[in-house]
């Protein structure tokens, strides 16, 4: 999971000037948790994929 502590100026800029929620600042720099979930689950399908094809 991504420290949202280092993106804050950015989500807090985005917040402000677009005036998004910060779950919508988020998603647009791409830190959602339920995208990055997405992202590992898709990346681990490819992985055993791989491993399958393999054999």
């Amino acid at each position: 999971m991504v420290n949202t502590n280092d993106y804050q100026m950015a989500i807090d800029m985005l917040r402000c000037h677009l005036g998004l929620s910060e779950d919508e600042a988020k998603q647009h720099l791409g830190l959602s948790t339920e995208n990055n979930e997405y992202k590992c689950v898709i990346e681990t399908h490819k992985e055993l994929s791989n491993l399958e094809s393999e054999r």
